[in-house]
């Protein structure tokens, strides 16, 4: 994350931009000409595979930068970007974006965070591997909370514009599986769920659940 100072003179260099909620931020295979500061809701990072399929990459909330890989490669880009809430982000030009980049020295800052996110693939694809369900879905939920600004802070957390299958592609099963998971967590009195919205009635015991291994 930039610092308030830096992200606040960021975002001046740009136009804001809202996006409606499963509106296309970023699209797979476009030119990197601009990238995104996000500054409001929620939004998912997907690679269309050639066969149709969609892989969930990462969710992303405000204070991430959205597209900046590929305009510093100069290659076109490799997901989609799509706003699951509806979203608020500054559009900010490419040579603008680089140019404030290496004026502010900030260049160190941005490989940190790369190197951080590659860090948050690592952890995940090792949980796929090791962890049971309902501890995944568990730790899923928490950073949601703390992606959207909800964390720390007392209970209930309100997450919004998640349809279940979206959460099952980022813990790594079926949608069927996840239904029983927050079952689980209905029936201990965690989290209510209903159309798109997982309310977590109780963030210290969900913490607990989270930590078992």
């Amino acid at each position: 994350m930039l610092s308030d100072e830096v992200w606040r003179d960021l975002r001046s260099q740009g136009v804001t931009r809202m996006y409606s909620e499963r509106s296309v931020m970023l699209r797979q295979g476009s030119p990197g000409t601009h990238l995104l500061a996000l500054t409001s809701g929620l939004a998912k990072v997907v690679c269309r595979e050639p066969n149709g399929a969609r892989t969930w990459l990462a969710f992303r909330g405000p204070g991430d930068l959205l597209g900046e890989v590929s305009v510093f490669n100069g290659t076109s880009r490799t997901a989609d970007v799509i706003a699951l809430t509806p979203c608020t982000a500054v559009v900010l030009d490419a040579q603008r974006f680089v140019r404030f980049v290496e004026e502010r020295g900030l260049v160190m800052h941005l490989m940190r965070q790369a190197l951080a996110r590659m860090r948050e693939s690592d952890i995940y694809r090792a949980e796929l591997q090791t962890l049971p369900l309902v501890v995944r879905l568990a730790r899923t939920l928490l950073r949601l909370a703390v992606l959207t600004d909800q964390m720390p802070g007392s209970s209930p957390v309100r997450l919004t514009g998640l349809n279940q299958e979206e959460v099952a592609q980022a813990i790594g099963v079926t949608r069927n599986a996840v239904i029983s998971g927050l079952g689980q967590l209905r029936a201990v009195g965690l989290v209510e769920t209903a159309r798109r919205v997982i309310v977590i009635r109780d963030v210290e015991a969900l913490q607990r659940w989270a930590a078992t291994d």
